[in-house]
């Protein structure tokens, strides 16, 4: 028997994404039941998100655009984030980021490391995100990108290893993948280098 139980899931609104109300019950951590509860759920499909990284040059890609969710709390709601989109469950996440990396920034990932999965906003929303760094070859990206059919505009750009951490501490980066991933990326920064380093070594 399952942990929790719904008994009424009532979909509130379908458009580009669906709310939908649950009555549902969980088992309590004293071994009993709760109440019959009630509460909103914003069902959306999965996401995956890159952070694009050239060890040779050290450099990464970020992307900038327009989130009308940012409305509320800026004057300038354009965000800086890591290049990432939704797909489907017949689609594999690592085929998924190459796909959305060469529509948002024109880059060619050459080799993947996945970073973390994680619930966005479990509160709220079933979100599911993959995480991933993508190693790239290239010393300057700078451009508009995006798919007009799906309204993007959307700025991508390279900057240095030490002008991401810089923005990182001032916290003008607010997008939780892209705070995640530069931080995974600062952790593990000299290990990616050298072993991409011996994998160059190798091919020659």
């Amino acid at each position: 028997m399952s942990d929790f139980a719904i008994s009424q899931r009532e979909v509130l609104y379908q458009g580009f994404f669906r709310m939908a109300r649950y009555h549902l019950r969980f088992k309590l951590f004293d071994g009993g039941w709760s109440k019959t509860i009630v509460r909103e759920l914003m069902e959306r499909p999965s996401a995956v998100g890159v952070l694009p990284y050239d060890t040779i040059d050290d450099r990464v890609v970020l992307i900038e655009q327009f989130r009308p969710g940012a409305m509320a709390h800026t004057s300038k709601p354009w965000i800086f984030e890591v290049i990432a989109g939704i797909f489907s469950p017949d689609e594999a996440p690592d085929k998924v980021v190459i796909r959305e990396a060469a529509e948002e920034a024109a880059c060619e990932i050459l080799d993947l490391y996945p970073i973390c999965e994680y619930f966005v906003s479990p509160g709220g929303s079933d979100e599911y995100f993959h995480l991933f760094c993508g190693l790239i070859d290239t010393n300057f990206i700078d451009g508009i990108y995006g798919l007009d059919d799906e309204g993007e505009n959307i700025r991508a750009f390279s900057l240095s290893m030490t002008e991401a951490q810089a923005l990182l501490k001032q916290g003008k980066i607010q997008s939780s993948p892209a705070i995640i991933a530069l931080q995974w990326l600062q952790l593990n920064h000299e290990w990616l280098r050298g072993l991409w380093q011996k994998k160059l070594e190798q091919q020659r």
